[in-house]
């Protein structure tokens, strides 16, 4: 039997999976589409972000919109092959469930 492969586990988590897969199809996003795509708290998006920055899987960006503060979030390159990689591993260990 072939090994099982490894599921990064800062990608593993849901929230965290679902923040990649939204930012590599955007070229950058703020915390409130973020907020409204996922529908996480305020606190528990923001925490997952961080873990996701602490990684180098996604930049942050704070600036200020007419005086009012924003801050704006894209993937890396990092992880983007973060997410490929786990994506492909997923795969594997579905195997032929995959197909179903």
């Amino acid at each position: 039997m072939p090994e099982l492969p490894e599921l990064n586990p800062v990608v593993h988590g849901r929230l965290r999976l679902a923040l990649l897969a939204l930012l590599s199809g955007v070229e950058e996003a703020d915390f409130a589409w973020l907020r409204g795509k996922t529908e996480a708290t305020d606190g528990n998006l923001g925490a997952q972000l961080l873990k996701l920055e602490e990684a180098g899987y996604v930049a942050v960006e704070k600036r200020f919109l007419l005086r009012k503060p924003q801050t704006l979030y894209r993937i890396t390159e990092d992880g983007r092959q973060a997410l490929t990689e786990y994506i492909r591993a997923l795969k594997q260990l579905l195997g032929p469930a995959v197909n179903v």
